[in-house]
């Protein structure tokens, strides 16, 4: 089993009961969920005209290798309702890979360690709640460390 660290998203419609479906789709799909961290409300990042997001970090196993994990994910945010829009624009829902293991793996659709998690404290805010010692695989300094220098 590949332990992994999600990240989900969310600022349209009800946005708790939306990371709720994400949980459950990434249930139905295998995953054992380990830790999941309080909800944040979070400002946008990037295109900042939107409404706030609620995030949340979620430590799980998974059998799944990264690019069929990617592609459930991409499953499960279609199923939910996400549309394609503005880059960084609002979502339904989001989920991002932001830990795989200790893996550095780059292609074309995946790229992990997730390459900005490091520059958005809304990612290393919930992440640091349930995994502030996971040492960053090409950064090597742990995600709490990485918070303190945001």
């Amino acid at each position: 089993m590949h332990k992994v660290y999600l990240l989900l998203g969310s600022n349209l419609g009800n946005r708790g009961k939306n990371i709720d479906n994400a949980i459950n789709e990434l249930k139905a799909c295998g995953l054992m969920i380990s830790k999941k961290s309080s909800l944040y409300n979070t400002s946008p990042w990037g295109y900042t005209e939107q409404p706030e997001f609620l995030n949340q970090a979620l430590e799980c196993l998974t059998s799944l290798e990264p690019l069929e994990l990617l592609k459930e994910i991409k499953k499960i945010e279609k199923k939910i309702g996400r549309k394609k829009t503005v880059r960084y624009g609002p979502r339904i829902i989001d989920i991002d890979i932001i830990f795989y293991d200790d893996l550095i793996f780059k292609s074309d659709e995946l790229t992990i360690p997730h390459p900005l998690m490091h520059e958005r404290d809304f990612v290393l805010k919930p992440l640091c709640e349930i995994a502030p010692d996971f040492v960053h695989p090409e950064l090597k300094i742990s995600v709490r460390k990485l918070l303190e220098k945001l």
